[in-house]
């Protein structure tokens, strides 16, 4: 059993209420072995929702109190994008997960390159928080990218 991004699946679930739909891994979902998730959906925030960008470093220093995870409006959804990245790791150890298909550069699913908080389009190297967790608990992360 696999985790992937529901929003690879068709799901509209990422921050614009649209999905990004990937045909290789809709097929793999078909044949069975993947289990959707939403970390952000999973934490409480609303379909849509205010783009939310990791400030002061990746998901690793928000797993461990370094940064935080901000809207673009300058709200604090740390303990949101915790909450949401434990469900998912939770969902992961319970249906016995040892990979996961995440998309990039989201601030809870993005894997080897994330935003850089600016807002302006700029990214850096790591992991969202749910994608650091996941590799936190030997749970091997691949990256899925998206076509815009």
């Amino acid at each position: 059993m696999k985790i992937v991004s529901a929003c690879l699946l068709g799901v509209n679930c990422n921050f614009e209420g649209k999905n990004w739909l990937t045909p290789e891994v809709l097929e793999e979902f078909k044949k069975g072995g993947l289990f959707p998730v939403c970390p952000e959906v999973f934490g409480g925030l609303s379909v849509p929702r205010v783009p939310s960008e990791i400030q002061g470093g990746t998901g690793a220093d928000v797993l461990s109190g370094k940064a935080k995870v901000v809207n673009m409006e300058g709200v604090d959804v740390t303990c949101q994008f915790l909450k949401g990245a434990n469900d998912a790791l939770r969902i992961a150890q319970a249906v016995g997960a040892k990979e996961a298909l995440l998309t990039e550069k989201s601030p809870s699913c993005g894997c080897g390159k994330i935003f850089d908080g600016s807002f302006k389009d700029k990214f850096i190297t790591g992991d969202g928080v749910t994608a650091a967790l996941f590799k936190n608990n030997g749970i091997k992360v691949t990256c899925v990218k998206v076509r815009v």
